[in-house]
């Protein structure tokens, strides 16, 4: 059975560097013959997780926003591939919250085994991403079928399109996508 792979985007900036690494990772994906979907949580509605716990009981979570399409296409994936800016060496706030509103996934069955976590920083430091891995890896441990597969860090970028003067990254992020 052919994997099915979900990259969710999480930067907010339009053609951010994230964004067009997530493009590239689709593009390697599908020219490898997969099945991949590219989720932009760009201009969506997402509305922070108020704790009530009622998807524990559901299944579903009482707000009603964006949040449940794209739950189901989490839930459906076999392989998630989360491709994020890093702000003050942490996750961003709108991935957070995404991953706080997968909530309702917890003890359910779900596909995904794989998850991979693409960065970008400004900063080149080896060392820039490892907080935003630490909190991804919090999230994964609540899904005991799930694992940390890869990861992928494209430091010293910044502004709109700067990843493009690095042609190594999207390359990178290209063979990540066929090698899914």
């Amino acid at each position: 059975m052919e994997k099915k792979i979900l990259i969710v985007s999480a930067s907010l900036r339009g053609r951010s560097n994230s964004e067009l690494l997530a493009e590239e990772i689709l593009a390697g994906a599908r020219e490898a013959g997969k099945e991949a979907e590219l989720l932009s949580l760009k201009e969506k509605d997402l509305r922070f997780c108020i704790g009530c716990l009622a998807c524990q009981k559901t299944g579903k979570c009482v707000l009603r926003d964006d949040m449940g399409k794209m739950l189901d296409r989490v839930r459906e994936a076999d392989v998630l591939v989360l491709v994020t800016p890093i702000y003050y060496y942490g996750l961003p706030g709108q991935l957070k919250t995404f991953l706080d509103r997968c909530n309702p996934l917890y003890g359910g069955e779900n596909r995904f085994r794989d998850v991979y976590l693409v960065t970008v920083a400004a900063d080149d430091a080896e060392s820039a991403p490892h907080r935003a891995e630490e909190s991804l890896g919090g999230w994964i441990e609540c899904f005991p079928q799930a694992r940390l597969a890869g990861s992928l860090f494209c430091g010293g970028v910044n502004g709109p399109g700067e990843i493009l003067a690095r042609p190594e990254y999207p390359a990178r992020a290209r063979a990540l996508g066929a090698s899914l």
